[in-house]
Parts: C-alpha cells; sequence; structure tokens
C-alpha cells in the first residue's frame, strides 16, 4: 500500500499526487513510468513519472481524468492509499549535453516533461521550452517549467495565453528563422507528437517522443503496447516509451488507443451511475 501524502487540482480535469514510495523513488529516473492499480478490483494502468523527491522517499504523479480508473483514482485524496505502485518501469531518458535541446509538453505532458527539461537543463544544455493546450485553464506547470528554462513559450488553441495555435506553431517559426536547435523532446497527445515529428523532420532535427500506448503489464509480456517504430515491431514498455518521432508509425498507433473507446466509455458511465456522477 502506498500512501498519498498530497494532492493538488491543477485544473478541472488533472490532478497532482505525491506518493510515499520510498523504493521507486530511490531509482526511478526522468522518462520512466509506474504502473498503478487503485484497489483489488481496479485495472493496471500507466502513469509516467512527473517528479521524484529521494530524500522524502515520494514519486509524484500526474493524471488526467479521462476514463473509469482515473477518475477512481481522483477521488482519493491525502492520507489514502494505493493499492499497486510498481515501477520504474521503461528506460529512462537518454541526458546528455547537445547543446540547444527543445522540449514541449502539450496538456497533461507537460508534467512528463518538466523532469525531462530540467535534466537536459542540469546537464549544461540550452533549454527552449514549449507549453501547449486547448485554453489557458488547461496550461499545468507554468511557473516550473519557466524557471528552469533558457526560453519558455507558451501556446493555447483559442488564444487566451501565449502564441495563438499549437506547439508546432511556435516550433516551425523557430525552425523557419534558422534557430540551430539539435535535439527536440515532446510528449502529450499522439497528434501533438506526430505533427511535431513532421515539422522537424524536413531539417533533420533528432526527435524523440514519449509514447503513450495501452499497457496492461508493463513488462512486455502482454503485448499491448506494441507500436511500430522504423518498420520494426517495437513493446513501448520495455524498449520504451522514447523512440525516434520520424520511424513512429503514428496513424497506427493512434488507431490501437481508439480500439476500446467504446468499452471505456461504457465502463465510465456505469462507474458514475454507482457513484453518483462520479462526485
Amino acid at each position: 500500500m502506498y500512501k498519498i501524502v498530497r494532492k493538488k487540482v491543477l485544473n478541472p480535469v488533472v490532478k497532482l499526487m505525491e506518493v510515499s514510495a520510498p523504493d521507486v523513488a530511490n531509482v526511478c529516473q526522468p522518462g520512466q513510468f509506474i504502473m498503478i492499480r487503485v484497489n483489488e478490483t481496479g485495472e493496471r494502468f500507466p502513469l509516467t513519472v512527473a517528479d521524484f523527491d529521494r530524500e522524502k522517499g515520494t514519486v509524484t504523479i500526474v493524471f488526467q481524468e479521462v476514463g473509469k480508473s482515473t477518475r477512481l483514482l481522483g477521488t482519493l485524496n491525502e492520507g489514502d492509499y494505493i493499492l499497486d505502485f510498481t515501477g520504474p518501469l521503461g528506460r529512462p531518458t537518454h541526458i546528455e549535453k547537445y547543446g540547444t535541446v527543445c522540449v514541449v509538453g502539450g496538456g497533461c505532458g507537460t508534467a512528463i516533461a518538466y523532469p525531462v527539461a530540467r535534466a537536459f537543463k542540469e546537464a549544461g544544455n540550452y533549454v527552449i521550452t514549449i507549453n501547449g493546450a486547448r485554453t489557458m485553464d488547461l496550461l499545468i506547470y507554468r511557473k516550473e517549467m519557466q524557471e528552469i528554462s533558457d526560453e519558455f513559450y507558451e501556446t493555447t488553441d483559442d488564444g487566451s495565453c501565449g502564441v495563438h495555435g499549437f506547439v508546432t506553431t511556435v516550433l516551425g517559426d523557430l525552425i523557419q528563422k534558422g534557430r540551430k536547435i539539435d535535439l527536440v523532446f515532446a510528449v502529450g497527445p499522439a497528434i501533438m507528437m506526430k505533427f511535431v515529428a513532421k515539422t522537424t523532420e524536413p531539417s533533420g532535427i533528432k526527435t524523440i517522443v514519449s509514447l503513450n500506448s495501452i499497457m496492461v503489464d508493463g513488462t512486455g509480456m502482454c503485448g499491448a503496447c506494441r507500436v511500430t517504430v522504423g518498420g520494426q515491431m517495437k513493446f513501448a514498455c520495455v524498449d520504451g516509451p522514447e523512440f525516434d518521432g520520424h520511424q513512429v508509425d503514428f496513424n497506427e498507433l493512434m488507431g490501437r488507443l481508439n480500439a476500446y473507446r467504446e468499452q471505456e466509455q461504457v465502463a465510465l458511465e456505469l462507474w458514475e451511475k454507482e457513484h453518483g456522477g462520479g462526485k
């Protein structure tokens, strides 16, 4: 059992939890993830590490309430316990001094981008961050990302904050202006990562993406997270979750992410009915 020591509502659909998990906190690295099961009847699902504190023995997770399991997790409060908190899993982000690194976070993915951007900064890179969301209310980690960035940009689809447009609007403008960018790291919705990769590919800028595949066990046994990279089948849980964005078959990935939408919606509706709308 893993105790929730801090809970924070970041926006209407995204919540942060700091969980006491000393063994995990002691060894986890940016880019890795945790497999969570809220209770004995819950499903297992992955959440990428948003931060960790080795001295306190805590791991921070940030999640968007989109289905039954994340809604259930969101009902827990400080002092409550999560049944399973298994990790760290996956390969950590490869951190080195590249020169100029552009870290792109979309929506809830910005929480995952934060420890990666911080690690690149600590390695001596010049860090440009682009933080995007649909509206200003959905932007997260604004202060945190700005503090570790040499250049910081925000974008919103509706123009309510920062640049009116997408993260690729800013990224494309930087490239068009001839800015030397040695590496782009992107994490967020699959469609966002797809177009980040399309934006950088003509210039040959190395682009790493962190994939949010469906996972069941997180150890490569089930095969649910398989994705095609460079024409070869990979398992996001053990071969990733980070891959060369120019090699990922994003259409296949998005198709697999949508494969169980109907069942997910039914499960959520039943849960909401049992819990009075989930309130």
